[in-house]
């Protein structure tokens, strides 16, 4: 049987979120009007970056804002401005998991990406990162390539564990071998699923949840990285503030 790294992408490879950079190039190509980012979306933004609001909360607002946003827009706007975003932003990305992609290519493992993000970001930085295979959020179209507001989203644990069952059932994989790196709940059933998971710069609403599963504890390693400093943190003796 084989053996495969899941990986999310936002907030565990990429350094922040994908989904806000084809947002914010949406405004300042004109395709949509700046209201959707000043009266929707920017709060929520602001409570995050001032760390008084919760980055599950202002990715959740811009995910919705962001379906609203693109009906009726044509899908090859929105993928000629994602491999725009790949190709400008597409390495500010965690030395850890830069690292680990590697590592699992060099052993001959699967690395799949598994993400929230709109399906263009994710199928672009999976191929930037040379990855074997992807999923991510899919936004419907009609026939004339233009998006109808309809989603089969992929930020969620149900979600990301369906997923991860087929790609298993495709790969035959085994899964207590396979590796998986995340940093929000959503990526929680991945962790459960998998014998070697890794939370990277989880967020507490993660870490809560980890520290009631016995189980996942002790096989799981919660890594933060700073600057240029890596940190490999013992969850057992974790006091969370």
């Amino acid at each position: 049987m084989a053996i495969a790294a899941f990986f999310d992408i936002d907030g565990t490879i990429y350094r922040e979120g994908l989904i806000t950079e084809v947002f914010k190039k949406m405004v300042t190509h004109e395709i949509i009007g700046p209201e959707h980012w000043n009266n929707d979306v920017k709060y929520a933004y602001n409570a995050w970056d001032r760390r008084v609001g919760e980055y599950d909360d202002y990715l959740s607002r811009m995910i919705e804002i962001f379906k609203k946003a693109t009906v009726g827009i044509s899908s090859e706007h929105i993928d000629f401005i994602a491999k725009k975003v790949i190709e400008q932003k597409g390495e500010r990305v965690y030395q850890f998991t830069r690292r680990e992609i590697e590592k699992h290519q060099a052993a001959g493992h699967k690395v799949i990406a598994i993400s929230g993000s709109p399906d263009a970001l994710v199928k672009y930085m999976a191929e930037k990162y040379h990855f074997d295979d992807w999923r991510g959020t899919i936004y419907h179209t009609d026939a004339n390539g233009i998006y109808t507001g309809e989603i089969t989203p992929m930020w969620d644990s149900a979600s990301k564990q369906k997923a991860m069952m087929e790609l298993r059932d495709a790969y035959d994989l085994d899964l207590s071998e396979c590796y998986s790196y995340g940093d929000t709940n959503g990526d929680l059933t991945m962790f459960k699923n998998t014998g070697h998971p890794h939370a990277i710069n989880p967020t507490k609403e993660l870490l809560d949840n980890i520290q009631k599963d016995p189980a996942l504890m002790e096989r799981i390693k919660v890594i933060v990285e700073r600057k240029n400093v890596i940190y490999n943190i013992d969850i057992h003796h974790l006091d969370l503030l």
